[in-house]
């Protein structure tokens, strides 16, 4: 593969890994506050708690890693494991 086509698929995986994210911090949201979702975010700010919802949110990252390794996309899969780590260093600034 190309090096332009690797870095490609690897901001596929940090796309999909912050959509992700997002999405499991929506669904957690919802599924046990009372909060809509943007109202949720600034509770949870308030609070000091965004960083533990942005945690949360990213077990999914986790379920989209592995299907990503069965369908053999291992540099999106690179990808995913990069957004993770970029979660958790905006994580310990939020």
């Amino acid at each position: 593969m190309t090096k332009n086509k690797i870095a490609i698929e690897l901001l596929i995986g940090v796309l999909i890994s912050f959509i992700t994210t997002i999405i499991g911090s929506f669904i957690f949201i919802k599924m046990f506050t009372e909060y809509h979702f943007i109202d949720g975010i600034h509770a949870m700010k308030s609070q000091g708690l965004l960083g533990k919802i942005i945690t949360l949110g990213a077990i999914l990252n986790l379920i989209s890693f592995f299907i990503l390794l069965k369908l053999n996309k291992e540099a999106i899969a690179r990808g995913i494991v990069l957004g993770t780590i970029l979660l958790t260093i905006i994580t310990l600034f939020v």
